[in-house]
């Protein structure tokens, strides 16, 4: 029988909107459960987004995929939902998603969407990464921007939890010297580069692979 896993002090950073599932998981594992947003979201761009003439759109992220909801005008094309919980967001405003990749990249999106994949709408946060404008010519509509906050005093932890490459660098202005768990190889490298120690990685990159990722931080 391996040791017991520890009682951690588990730091959730994701936006207010998005934090309650994984800390609600994370405290069901037994772990206490800080809640500390490092981000906050924030609507942009056109209150209406037309879908005439597309034949794709791109989501990835389920605050993308509630907002584009609200504002999208006309027949809905096929849509690509990047994970889990986006193709969830999409489920909720009535529309099913015809590709959720095995692998919550854009990469992994990119590899499954069916070619040639036509004119397509890749919709999302403002400085998100553009792999689909590269790799298809798609258009791209802002739909939120990410804004980072530093909470006073700053939080107080045994691992923190990462799930967006902007939390990572949030978290790195903060000076803090604590061991992460990171969503995805993105969010790692965002990390890594700031100097942050990412001790686990989310397999799948989504909430039950944060889930995952934390017990094994926790042996």
């Amino acid at each position: 029988m391996g040791p017991a896993p520890k009682r951690l002090r588990v730091i959730v950073t994701r936006a207010v909107e998005q934090n309650e599932p994984l800390a609600a998981r994370i405290e069901a594992l037994g772990h206490e459960a800080v809640r500390c947003p490092l981000i906050a979201l924030e609507p942009v761009g056109p209150e209406v987004v037309d879908l005439d003439g597309y034949d794709w759109v791109l989501v990835t992220s389920a605050y993308g995929a509630r907002e584009f909801a609200r504002r999208a005008h006309g027949d809905w094309p096929r849509v690509a939902a990047i994970g889990p919980a986006t193709a969830a967001a999409l489920r909720e405003a009535g529309v099913e998603p015809a590709v959720v990749p095995h692998v919550s990249t854009q990469e992994g999106l990119l590899a499954e969407l069916p070619r040639p994949a036509g004119r397509v709408l890749f919709v999302g946060a403002e400085g998100a990464r553009r792999l689909p404008v590269d790799e298809l010519g798609a258009d791209f509509v802002p739909l939120y921007r990410t804004r980072q906050l530093r909470p006073q005093p700053p939080p107080d932890g045994d691992l923190v939890v990462l799930a967006s490459s902007s939390a990572a660098t949030a978290l790195s202005a903060l000076g803090l010297d604590l061991p992460a768990v990171s969503i995805g190889p993105e969010t790692t490298r965002t990390a890594e580069a700031a100097g942050i120690r990412v001790v686990a990685e989310a397999e799948p990159h989504d909430l039950d692979g944060l889930i995952a990722a934390v017990s094994r931080a926790a042996l």
